[in-house]
């Protein structure tokens, strides 16, 4: 794209489209070229049910794409995609010449390597088909004449499907090519065509005459035979063109094609495309469809609010219905975790309850301060002997009940807020220290 602007930048003609300025998005990061409205262009004039185009108005389009095509060779550029889609036309009837995609830039004096996959297939000039890389205004002059007879047969003249069925239709209309020509372009030697005769004039018998001269110049097998925009312009014909065997109609070929009689109409001969109540038409109908859009747009915002609302009305009845089992949950599993050997634990869980009672909102009873279970060793198949490691515990700071174990009161322990588990494996390890020390 960017050696697009440039060569767009470069160029300043009637008869070639202007770039305006550029437009970037922010959104999708994207860069687009700005031009004028066209209206239509050369592949709908052509196509169009009114009828062929007349002589004067072919010669009125031909002289104009002729004209961009001299602006741009001037300046050492290259289109190498003439056809008759990329021909715009406007309200008024100007041809302007646009997609410059695929333009390069070129010099007759030093010249370099180019590709050969360009142009449209059926306006794509024999020596591109064959691979050649070297080339220059030849195959833009090419596409014209193809368009040239277009314009006035109302249809493309060769419209192959393959690269090699458009050869053998660009070798049964123009004949096939002599040695010199496969040595002079230096193309390969492995295809050969048929012995095909030309039959430009057969195949186009019912054309101007003064059409012809230019069809069979901007047409000749050899680039170097097709002249120049320039040249064309100017009614030049080539006389090693005319001088081909079979062709007699010698005379014809001295016809000037845009200075006999019918000239070349003005731009208001033109065949209209454009009408000031197409555009009323299409303004109200662009209104109405936007009107369409807006409205089913505000419909749908409107259903998916309503939808949200009617979805988000019973959430709160669902969380207060399922608060009570989740505290219920909560309360089931602090009562597990606790002993029930204990009257203490019994009197703690009672005041448990009682808080919970106290307090419905909480999600989870409050902790008591006197539950310090320990995470290590509570329901652990080695809780024992971890606690036969342990040194004893320090007498608690909190009230201590003393209970005796035994009838000989042989020890005092503190009772420390720990499972039923850990206690008792703690009273069997302090049962056998006492023993070793009595003993």
């Amino acid at each position: 794209m960017a050696r697009e602007i440039m060569i767009l930048r470069k160029l300043d003609h009637p008869n070639v489209v202007k770039l305006e300025g550029l437009a970037t998005s922010r959104m999708q990061y994207s860069l687009y070229l700005v031009f004028d409205f066209m209206q239509s262009d050369l592949t709908r004039v052509i196509s169009r049910p009114d009828g062929r185009l007349t002589e004067p108005q072919v010669k009125c389009y031909m002289h104009q794409l002729l004209s961009g095509l001299q602006h741009c060779h001037e300046r050492g550029i290259l289109h190498r995609d003439i056809k008759g889609s990329n021909l715009l036309i406007d309200k008024n009837g100007m041809l302007k010449i646009a997609d410059f995609g695929l333009a390069n830039y070129f010099s007759p004096n030093q010249k370099r390597p180019l590709t050969s996959r360009v142009v449209t297939l059926w306006y794509r000039a024999p020596e591109l088909l064959l691979g050649t890389t070297n080339y220059g205004v030849g195959i833009d002059l090419w596409s014209a004449g193809c368009l040239l007879a277009e314009m006035i047969a109302g249809r493309p003249i060769m419209p192959g499907r393959t690269e090699v069925e458009q050869l053998h239709r660009i070798f049964k209309l123009c004949g096939a090519p002599s040695e010199d020509y496969w040595k002079k372009l230096k193309l390969s030697t492995t295809f050969r065509p048929p012995a095909y005769k030309p039959c430009l004039f057969e195949v186009f018998h019912d054309f101007p005459e003064s059409s012809l001269g230019l069809l069979s110049t901007l047409l000749a097998l050899d680039p170097a035979y097709r002249g120049s925009a320039s040249s064309a312009l100017q009614n030049e014909a080539n006389l090693q063109i005319l001088l081909l065997p079979d062709f007699k109609l010698i005379s014809s070929f001295c016809l000037q094609f845009f200075s006999t009689s019918p000239l070349a109409c003005d731009l208001s001969g033109l065949p209209v495309i454009y009408n000031k109540d197409d555009d009323s038409t299409t303004a109200i109908e662009h209104r109405k469809n936007r009107r369409s859009r807006m409205k089913h747009r505000s419909k749908t915002h409107r259903e998916r609010r309503i939808k949200d609302q009617a979805t988000e009305l019973p959430k709160p009845e669902n969380e207060s219905n399922n608060e009570e089992p989740q505290e219920k949950i909560v309360e089931l599993d602090v009562q597990r975790h606790e002993p029930s050997s204990s009257t203490s634990s019994t009197s703690s869980s009672a005041k448990q309850s009682n808080q919970t009672d106290t307090l419905p909102f909480l999600l989870s009873p409050p902790a008591d301060s006197r539950q310090k279970m320990s995470p290590g060793t509570h329901d652990h198949p080695n809780a024992g002997k971890n606690i036969k490691n342990r040194p004893p515990l320090p007498p608690s700071r909190t009230r201590s009940n003393n209970y005796n174990d035994n009838a000989d009161n042989k020890y005092r322990l503190n009772q420390v807020h720990r499972s039923a588990s850990t206690r008792e494996f703690r009273k069997l390890s302090q049962n056998n220290n006492l023993e070793t020390l009595c003993i």
